[in-house]
């Protein structure tokens, strides 16, 4: 990896920071997650109106920065707003917390606003999760397959997003990830959604389930088929599309090869979470904020 790599990509990170602070309103950047940046950065560098500078200070006030002049940017912080709304609401539909509707609340005006400005990719997102709670309510346990169809409904919006940079290759890439983060929670949430007692594609017609770490050995040989035949999937369409980025493969490479890789490690391993909940995440950083 160069030595400039992590610093681009933390420039990326905070410039999804400022375009969510800039479109949507401050209280909006809670929303800012690791998905939305590789994104950012996929996007951002197949567009021929890309921005390869992100010239974005970090420190303690950054978020007083001004963000880039960019309408792609701008609609991937819509996307994410709108996937946050989404996702408060499964989960208060799933396990109502104080948090997460406290979240709903303050996020309240960002979502209207992005629901004025692209209510097509409300449409799309609503579709995703419609298709999300039929398959949970069906009961199915194939977990690559609900994580592939919730996210082959959120595609279009990704589509518009990508303009003229949209092929066969970033579809399948982002088919492909979206598949492995459905995935890897549904591992990392096994011992939440069994204590409370919600849907969970790899509980799905289990009995005897002990806690986490005993059901991931027990179950070591599928649960690992599952998730690097996925990252066979990811790897190949990113390989596809790498020779076409103008530039920040390297930051990409890195994502890819190494730190998705090992994400999956840790989650097989029951070493540390996947990722942070969406609905967590965004819960304290509210409540830190109204503190």
């Amino acid at each position: 990896m160069s030595a400039s790599d992590p610093n681009i990509y933390r420039s990326c990170y905070c410039e999804s920071c400022h375009q969510l602070k800039k479109n949507f309103g401050i209280v909006s950047t809670a929303a800012v997650n690791y998905d939305m940046t590789f994104n950012s950065i996929i996007i951002n560098s197949l567009s021929p109106y890309g921005i390869k500078e992100q010239n974005t200070k970090n420190g303690m006030i950054c978020i007083l920065g001004k963000a880039a002049d960019s309408e792609l940017l701008k609609k991937i912080a819509a996307y994410t707003i709108l996937l946050t709304k989404w996702e408060l609401l499964d989960d208060k539909n799933d396990h109502p917390t104080l948090r997460s509707n406290a979240a709903s609340i303050a996020l309240g005006r960002a979502v209207r606003k992005a629901e004025r400005g692209y209510p097509e990719y409300d449409a799309h997102v609503e579709k995703g999760f419609d298709a999300l709670r039929k398959m949970e309510s069906d009961e199915c346990s194939d977990a690559s397959e609900i994580g592939m169809k919730f996210t082959r409904s959120l595609i279009p919006a990704m589509k518009d997003i990508s303009g003229d940079a949209w092929n066969d290759g970033l579809e399948g890439l982002f088919l492909s990830l979206g598949t492995m983060i459905y995935v890897m929670d549904a591992v990392d949430d096994l011992d939440e959604d069994y204590m409370n007692d919600t849907f969970n594609p790899f509980l799905s017609g289990y009995d005897g389930f002990v806690n986490k770490r005993k059901f991931i050995e027990k179950n070591i040989y599928p649960i690992t088929d599952v998730m690097y035949g996925i990252m066979k999937k990811i790897q190949t369409s990113y390989s596809s599309v790498r020779n076409s980025m103008m530039f920040h493969q390297g930051v990409a490479d890195n994502i890819i090869y190494h730190g998705l890789t090992d994400s999956v490690k840790r989650v097989i391993s029951c070493e540390c979470t996947s990722r942070p909940s969406m609905t967590n995440t965004i819960s304290s950083r509210l409540l830190r904020r109204k503190e």
